[in-house]
């Protein structure tokens, strides 16, 4: 049996870390994701960038700040993440 202290919330799904880039829809934010990858045949590494619309239902993020996002529920057709804190 697994004994899980129950004060801990579990994460589930994704965690990333972000800037927000957009923040003109109501409860809504873009959130930009930057990674960097290898090129698989010349080996340099290239910058990816990614933008996710983010659920933030008290509107507290503005452009420019750093975000943690995770993973949740569908909130409309393409909000699958909310700001964490």
């Amino acid at each position: 049996m697994d004994n899980k202290n129950k004060d801990t919330q579990e994460v589930r799904g994704k965690v990333l870390r972000g800037t927000v880039v957009k923040t003109a829809a109501q409860k809504t934010a873009t959130v930009a994701v930057a990674r960097y990858m290898k090129h698989p045949k010349y080996g340099k590494f290239i910058k990816k960038v990614k933008r996710y619309l983010v659920h933030d239902p008290e509107s507290k993020a503005r452009v420019g700040d750093a975000v943690s996002i995770r993973e949740t529920r569908p909130v409309s057709k393409r909000k699958f993440f909310e700001i964490v804190g």
